[in-house]
């Protein structure tokens, strides 16, 4: 069992202070693509984290370049990041189809859940 005060180990590259790393997984954890009924972490949709003094920027990115909810899985993560940053700071999400999304991206629970 890892120490109590051992930082959050997350699916995806994060950059920025320990103390903030869970709630924004948690945030992120529950923003659900509506098409799969997954968490878009489950999914594989988040590439990254970067958190500065001023700014939590999350690249990211969709299944398909044609996703017809995208705009709804981008307002929901912002408000979800918005609900547990700290005050003044800058929400950025990147859109980014570089790598391309793949279903080896998909975490274990998702592969079980879809049946893979």
């Amino acid at each position: 069992m890892p120490a109590a005060d051992a930082p959050l180990t997350v699916p995806y590259p994060y950059d920025g202070p320990d103390a903030l790393r869970a709630g924004i997984f948690q945030a992120l954890d529950r923003v659900v693509d509506p098409e799969l009924a997954l968490s878009i972490v489950d999914v594989g949709l988040v590439y990254g984290v970067a958190v500065t003094p001023k700014r939590l920027h999350v690249r990211m990115t969709m299944t398909s370049a044609a996703c017809p909810v995208a705009d709804v899985i981008l307002d929901a993560a912002e408000d979800a990041l918005d609900a547990i940053a700290p005050r003044g700071m800058e929400i950025a999400l990147d859109l980014v189809w570089e790598p391309a999304w793949t279903p080896g991206r998909l975490s274990r629970a998702a592969r079980v859940f879809m049946g893979w």
